[in-house]
């Protein structure tokens, strides 16, 4: 048997292999709040198109002030879990707007989006059951299945007859009951999952459908309703789970809406629920507050996308190649591994913070730089924002 200087060993052999081969990921401290601009510990101010702050949320006053009120009224924690003593109004009153806003009939309340995927699939469906999984689909998708015991199957990544033929197999198989998961929008790619159709096949072969709205709830629709409202199908996906952690405000937590019955039998069943501590009350204010704003303009989804389609004009213009589409996540390909984080570092050496994406976050071969569109930028932030993207791309060679 080996020694446990000889586990830290091979510890540390892997961090050289990852340094190594330049796939290394390295924090930045940021000293300010989330913004159109951040400033780093050494002191640089830069333009932020990293963050996944899409309606510029993250720091709005209604939201802090909110936050402050809930926890003058509520305190800063529940020390507890929902089913012993961690449920409070607000708690209950979140997941009833959530669910409205989302398009169902309930829905329940996680710390995590990663835990509200992670809990979903074991306590619906068993051995008897079919998964029916987009291969691309979210890192939490793909714990969330492997916890639960049903057959599965993976489908190519937004590819309707490879759906179908995963559908058929279950059917031939005999499986008692089929679900079809994917992620509203891949948030690599900024694609978006063909739900009208999908929700078409599942009716065609009686299977449920759900989706992860992570990057969508808020600003996708007309509305902000989402993926759904995009595809003409709101209200018509059995199973929606999303997060707080992006256009909804920016801090933390998840959430799960179903049909009653589903959240019901997850609020019994489901472990990450059962065994965390409840949502932090601040968190919950201001997630309210995030959904007054959106119910009561449109203003803030308009001037994300006004600001995603000159983005993506000035990129392409500028001989960059991106990968198409309308969403506000806009990957700047550079393939090789090392070149996205040469650009990631010229980058921040020009004022601009945009990180570099490579394996496995993305596939070996496919890296790229993944800009991030927010109704918190201005006009003066994206041209100086891409002047700098110009630069960095003539000085790697990356355009002419």
């Amino acid at each position: 048997m080996n020694s446990a200087a000889d586990f830290y060993a091979q510890v540390q052999q892997e961090l050289q292999s990852i340094d190594a081969q330049g796939l290394m990921k390295r924090e930045r401290v940021l000293t300010t709040p989330q913004g159109a601009l951040v400033r780093t510990a050494d002191g640089r101010e830069l333009v932020n198109l990293c963050a996944n702050n899409y309606l510029g949320l993250s720091s709005h006053p209604s939201l802090i002030q909110a936050a402050h009120r809930a926890l003058d009224t509520h305190g800063f924690g529940l020390s507890s879990v929902r089913f012993i003593c961690g449920t409070q109004d607000i708690h209950k009153e979140l997941e009833r707007r959530i669910a409205a806003f989302v398009g169902c009939e309930d829905a329940i309340l996680y710390a995590a989006a990663f835990d509200a995927n992670g809990g979903l699939f074991e306590p619906l469906l068993g051995e008897q059951d079919a998964i029916i999984s987009d291969a691309l689909n979210h890192a939490s998708i793909i714990d969330g299945i492997r916890l639960c015991k049903a057959q599965r199957w993976r489908y190519a990544n937004s590819d309707l007859a490879d759906l179908e033929r995963c559908l058929q197999e279950a059917r031939d198989k005999g499986v008692r009951h089929t679900l079809v998961f994917s992620d509203g929008v891949f948030s690599m790619d900024g694609s978006v999952a063909q739900l009208k159709e999908i929700r078409q096949l599942c009716d065609r072969y009686g299977a449920l459908l759900g989706i992860d709205e992570c990057h969508a709830s808020g600003f996708l629709g007309k509305t902000g309703r989402g993926t759904p409202e995009l595809c003409g199908v709101h209200g018509q996906i059995d199973i929606v789970t999303g997060t707080f952690g992006k256009a909804l405000g920016g801090a933390s937590g998840g959430f799960t809406a179903a049909r009653k019955e589903v959240v019901e039998l997850l609020r019994q069943r489901s472990r990450p629920y059962l065994f965390s501590n409840t949502l932090a009350p601040s968190i919950v204010g201001a997630s309210l507050a995030a959904l007054d704003l959106l119910e009561g303009s449109t203003a803030l989804r308009d001037k994300l996308e006004d600001n995603t389609r000159f983005w993506r004009a000035g990129l392409t213009q500028a001989g960059f190649d991106i990968k198409p589409g309308k969403h506000p996540i806009v990957p700047v390909m550079v393939y090789d591994a090392v070149k996205a984080q040469q650009l990631s570092q010229r980058l921040l050496e020009l004022g601009v913070y945009a990180v570099g994406f490579f394996f496995p976050v993305v596939p070996k071969g496919q890296a790229r730089i993944r800009t991030q569109m927010s109704a918190a930028l201005e006009r003066s932030h994206l041209e100086r924002a891409l002047a700098a993207f110009v630069q960095a791309g003539r000085e790697l060679e990356l355009i002419k």
